[in-house]
C-alpha cells in the first residue's frame, strides 16, 4: 500500500482483500469493546472545506477508539487553497501530525496535500472520488453476500465521485459494474477506460433504466444534487424523474438485490422511504462500515 490513501485504483487486488478482512477483525473488536490503541499518543488532522456529519463523526470515534486524538479543522481554520499554499499546509500540519484526513472539493489539493506531506493522507472525498466510501462499500457487500465472485453493481443516478471510485475498483476486482444515468450526466471519460482496460470487469454504462437494473445483486444510489449542486437541484429533478430507485426498479433486476445509498438520503427524490426501509437495504450497515474501513486504511497506512 502506498504512503497515502488517494485512490482505489492505487490498491492491489490483494491489498484490497487485506483491508477488507483487517476491516472485520477491527470491527469485532469494537463491538466488544476490546482495548486497542494502536494510536496511542498520536494524533489526526481532519481538515474540512466540505463539512460531513458521517466523516467527521466516524473518524473521530475511530482514531479514539484506537487510542489516538482527532482535531478537527473546519473551512474557517484552514481555509484550504485560499489563505495560504497548500504545500505550505501539509508541511506544517503533517509536523503536527501524524496522519492527515481531508474532505475536499479539488481533487487537485488532495493531490498536493499528499505530495508535501511528511504523514499518511486519506483522502476523505473530493469532487473526483470517494475510496474511504467504496471500500465501507465493498466491506458491506462482503458481508452481506459472503463472497465478492460474479459480482453485478448497479448505480442509479449521476454519474458522480461515487461512481468513479467505483470504477477504479471495478479496474482491480473483477466484476460487472453499470451506471444507468441520463444523457449529460455520464462519468469521467478515462476513469471508465481504466476499468475497461483493467481487472477483467465488465462496464455498462447505459441511460436505460428499465433494462439496466436487470440482474443487479446491488443497486446503489445518491443525491441528484450534490453538494456545489443544489443550484440545480430543480433542473436535475426533472431530468433524473425516471431514475428514482423505488420498489418497482428493485423488482425488475430479478435477483435478491440489495441496496445501498452513502447517505444522506433524500427521501421521495432519488429513493423512496419504502426502499430505504426494506429489509434488503443495506445504508446503515454501509454507514457504520465507514468507520471499520476508514480504521483499517490508518492503522494499515502506519503499520510499515
Amino acid at each position: 500500500m502506498d504512503k497515502h490513501f488517494i485512490h482505489i485504483k492505487d490498491l492491489t487486488k490483494d491489498e484490497i482483500f487485506d483491508l477488507i478482512a483487517l476491516a472485520k477483525k477491527l470491527k469485532s473488536k469494537f463491538h466488544n469493546k476490546n482495548d486497542f490503541k494502536h494510536f496511542h499518543n498520536k494524533s489526526l488532522a481532519m481538515i474540512f472545506a466540505k463539512p460531513s456529519a458521517r466523516t467527521r463523526i466516524s473518524f473521530e470515534t475511530g482514531f479514539t477508539w484506537m487510542g489516538g486524538h482527532a482535531l478537527f479543522l473546519g473551512p474557517n481554520d484552514i481555509g484550504i487553497g485560499k489563505r495560504e499554499a497548500i504545500k505550505d499546509i501539509a508541511r506544517v500540519v503533517s509536523r503536527y501530525n501524524d496522519i492527515i484526513m481531508a474532505r475536499l472539493f479539488s481533487h487537485d489539493h488532495i493531490l498536493e496535500l499528499a505530495e508535501y506531506s511528511d504523514s499518511p493522507v486519506v483522502n476523505g472525498l473530493t469532487d473526483y472520488n470517494h475510496p474511504c466510501q467504496i471500500m465501507a462499500d465493498i466491506l458491506t457487500i462482503s458481508e452481506h453476500r459472503n463472497s465478492l465472485d460474479d459480482l453485478h453493481v448497479c448505480y442509479v443516478g449521476d454519474g458522480n465521485n461515487i461512481v468513479h471510485s467505483w470504477l477504479q475498483l471495478a479496474a482491480q476486482l473483477p466484476m460487472k459494474f453499470t451506471c444507468v444515468c441520463p444523457e449529460g450526466f455520464t462519468p469521467d471519460v478515462e476513469t471508465v477506460e481504466l476499468a475497461k482496460a483493467n481487472g477483467g470487469s465488465e462496464i455498462v454504462i447505459t441511460h436505460d433504466p428499465i433494462n439496466g437494473v436487470k440482474g443487479a445483486d446491488v443497486i446503489y444510489t445518491d443525491v441528484w444534487a450534490s453538494m456545489g449542486q443544489k443550484d440545480q437541484a430543480v433542473e436535475r429533478e426533472k431530468v433524473f424523474a425516471d431514475f428514482q430507485v423505488n420498489g418497482e426498479m428493485i423488482t425488475r433486476t430479478g435477483k435478491d438485490t440489495l441496496f445501498m445509498h452513502c447517505l444522506p438520503a433524500e427521501r421521495g427524490r432519488e429513493t423512496t422511504d419504502e426502499v430505504m426501509e426494506a429489509d434488503y437495504s443495506v445504508v446503515f450497515d454501509q454507514a457504520e462500515n465507514r468507520l471499520h474501513a476508514q480504521n483499517a486504511i490508518m492503522v494499515t497506512l502506519t503499520s510499515k
